[in-house]
């Protein structure tokens, strides 16, 4: 169990939750491990049945224990969004947007013990939709919040490896504490400390474990072999799987001293049985 004066803050980010699945995934980890971090950070872009977040969802993970909650280019998908976004204090959507876009791309937390972080959430742009670059446009917001925290979290929801590792590596120059990639919800096996940030090319997905990155087989099989546009379905099935990152971060200097994978799997079922006795 962590101790409210601790010098380590140890912090946790799940990979892209998604759907019913992944949010089941998220609240049994955190049933059993939430005393253990400081602060905990999911990408929601993909909790409400695969596409986008509604008021219902937020609240409920918000009730798990989740502390932050960044997205991505899907958080626009339930156009209820836009009746709450400017109201939901933990949640954070891609900083690059244009100016007048509801909602915020940083925010900065605070512990109960008083220790401020600071989140940033990006969109990259390669085989992604057009936004503002993300270069000169988050340097200036990673420095403007290093006024005031050390601790800086960076989630950069993109495409392509090569600008995920690129960005990872400016990022680091400037100072962010730990930088996790999403979206395409594999668990990549590169975690590292560079330049005294934790990084990590892509935090993986929560969700069903026989799936397609958390959507059903069939209707993905059809998508590719036909090539007609058929809405995903979110994968159902007995064992989900839990990908995330733990980081440990020198609350004084910023800089993280250590960092791990999290991949493991609960089996609903075996759950359900166990809730019955």
């Amino acid at each position: 169990m962590i101790k409210s004066d601790d010098k380590i803050l140890k912090v946790l980010f799940f990979g892209d939750l998604v759907g019913r699945p992944g949010r089941f995934a998220v609240k049994d980890f955190l049933e059993k491990n939430r005393q253990d971090y400081n602060f905990i950070v999911a990408n929601v872009e993909n909790a409400s049945h695969g596409f986008g977040l509604t008021e219902k969802n937020y609240n409920e993970l918000s009730e798990y224990g989740l502390d932050c909650m960044t997205s991505g280019n899907h958080i626009w998908d339930k156009k209820e969004i836009f009746n709450y976004i400017d109201k939901a204090d933990k949640l954070i959507r891609p900083f690059n947007y244009p100016k007048n876009t509801p909602g915020v791309g940083s925010r900065v937390f605070e512990t109960t013990n008083g220790i401020k972080i600071g989140v940033i959430n990006v969109l990259g742009r390669v085989f992604m939709a057009p936004v503002e670059s993300p270069w000169s446009f988050v340097k200036d917001e990673i420095l403007r919040l290093k006024e005031i925290t050390p601790i800086i979290l960076l989630d950069f929801h993109a495409e392509a490896t090569a600008e995920k590792i690129c960005f990872g590596r400016f990022c680091s120059e400037l100072g962010v504490s730990a930088f996790w990639g999403t979206h395409t919800h594999v668990q990549t096996a590169d975690e590292q400390i560079l330049n005294n940030m934790g990084y990590i090319t892509d935090a993986g997905f929560c969700g069903t474990f026989k799936s397609v990155i958390g959507m059903d087989y069939s209707t993905s099989l059809n998508r590719f072999t036909t090539v007609i546009p058929e809405r995903y379905d979110v994968a159902d099935g007995d064992v989900v799987q839990v990908n995330a990152v733990e980081v440990d971060i020198d609350s004084t200097s910023g800089h993280t001293v250590a960092i791990k994978r999290v991949f493991c799997y609960v089996d609903k079922s075996k759950k359900e049985e166990e809730n019955e006795k």
